[in-house]
């Protein structure tokens, strides 16, 4: 069932996504060589708890941590962990939260350190497809237009579009229909609708876009072990525009 969002639901999800702007923020400078994963993830909760809301993702189907904390070829669900991050490593964080009633969900790719420049052309990409999937989005566009131009942008680049996992409806709940694959075919799919809460969540690769599960259940790799990248951001659907709840101040530029 898909749900519109009034504009006292939008501020409530305004507000989870308020507090993943400030992790964003806190973590970036502290993804560095030498840091734990769960050192990251202690950090979140942290700031996340301190604002009154609770963490969408730790508990939940049993997971155990705040934080998807994702390194290298693992594209999605990486478990925070005593494992310290080494220079050139590729770092994405996955986070959630949930306050009133209203979830927030976003994620983004960090380089550790000096990166190599396939890695850091990857991390680029990943959020450059994200901003080339809403560009000139509205109210009647429908779902296949974003997943169709996310695709377009990443696979111009070289790049795997991971068709495993794929963004969903937000609100009162983690994930709400509808789905929102990163790719597909444009007019095709559900009508966008004004009050429409999404995270769109483009996952891409350096190699091969299929993935496996490893055996903790949650950790998903890259089949060829190639580098992956994640970027999330909550959004709404306006008559006008698409706006982006959970985007910080910088951005990649489209190409």
């Amino acid at each position: 069932m898909i749900s519109l969002k009034s504009e006292r639901e939008i501020q409530h999800i305004r507000e989870a996504c308020d507090i993943l702007k400030v992790i964003f923020e806190t973590v970036e400078p502290n993804v560095r060589p030498g840091v734990t994963t769960l050192e990251l993830d202690q950090m979140a909760e942290k700031i996340i708890r301190k604002a009154g809301a609770v963490p969408a993702f730790k508990g939940y189907r049993g997971f155990p941590g705040t934080i998807c904390a994702s390194v290298n070829h693992e594209v999605v669900h990486g478990i925070p962990s005593r494992r310290k991050l080494k220079e050139g490593d590729l770092f994405s964080i996955d986070v959630g939260c949930v306050i009133n009633g209203f979830y927030g969900d976003a994620a983004r790719t960090y380089p550790v350190g000096k990166v190599s420049s396939e890695a850091l052309m990857l991390a680029q990409a990943v959020e450059g497809s994200f901003w080339a999937g809403i560009e000139g989005k509205k109210a009647g566009n429908r779902i296949g237009d974003i997943g169709a131009d996310v695709q377009a942008y990443a696979e111009k680049q070289g790049f795997g579009v991971v068709r495993d996992f794929v963004g969903h409806g937000i609100g009162r709940a983690l994930h709400e229909d509808p789905q929102v694959p990163n790719f597909g075919k444009p007019g095709s799919g559900l009508k966008i609708e004004k009050g429409l809460a999404l995270a769109i969540e483009p996952m891409i690769t350096e190699g091969s876009w299929r993935v496996e599960i490893l055996e903790d259940g949650w950790t998903a790799v890259t089949v060829d072990g190639s580098l992956s990248a994640h970027h999330e951001e909550t959004v709404i659907v306006y008559e006008d525009r698409i706006e982006v709840l959970t985007a910080c101040q910088k951005k990649t530029q489209l190409k």
